[in-house]
């Protein structure tokens, strides 16, 4: 986003794996429902003011990182060492 004047300006990126970018979309909604960290992040987006398109872009991104990690790794995801994962754990026990 960038600021020219009084004006905002917000770049969308077209030229995309679509297909891609509706995989992660539909896993992102998905997960939300599923995991108990993915549900606080987008809960907490959707407190924000944030609609559920938004939240789950959010949540998406949120998703992408810890995707990137676990592949540079070359690691299976594991809730036991996602450190926002174990401090919401921590903060319900």
């Amino acid at each position: 986003m960038s600021r020219e004047g009084k004006v905002t300006v917000v770049g969308f990126r077209w030229a995309v794996d679509k297909q891609l970018r509706g995989a992660v979309m539909d896993f992102a909604g998905d997960s939300h429902h599923a995991n108990p960290w993915a549900a606080d992040l987008y809960w907490k987006a959707r407190h924000r003011g944030k609609d559920h398109s938004h939240a789950t872009r959010i949540l998406a991104r949120a998703w992408l990182l810890v995707i990137w990690r676990c592949w540079q790794n070359h690691e299976a995801y594991d809730p036991a060492r996602h450190r926002a994962y174990q401090a919401l754990q921590n903060t319900v026990a």
